[in-house]
């Protein structure tokens, strides 16, 4: 299952790679927070093939939060094909 769980040195290190990826522009990494609870994790990386669009997009939700996929997915797809990123197409995994 995903997420699924993970020692606090587990935790570390993957977020140490996120960071490196964000450093080196090759992923980008980004938390969904209801407060100090984090809810939902996006990863945007370069595309597999052209197939995939100008990026490809991972996401996971809390299960205790699904009726936020639709929404979530919509406001993500709108900020990522908006001025703040240079794509015209997004491979969002599990549709749009």
């Amino acid at each position: 299952p995903w997420p699924h769980p993970m020692t606090l040195a587990k935790n570390r290190s993957d977020m140490a790679m996120h960071a490196q990826e964000f450093i080196d522009r090759t992923g980008y990494t980004y938390s969904i927070l209801d407060g100090e609870d984090v809810i939902c994790c996006v990863y945007i990386y370069p595309p597999d093939g052209p197939e995939h669009g100008d990026a490809r997009v991972r996401s996971w939700l809390r299960a205790s939060r699904a009726e936020s996929d639709p929404p979530i997915r919509a406001a993500l797809r709108a900020w990522l094909l908006g001025p703040d990123w240079p794509f015209e197409t997004v491979s969002y995994a599990g549709g749009p």
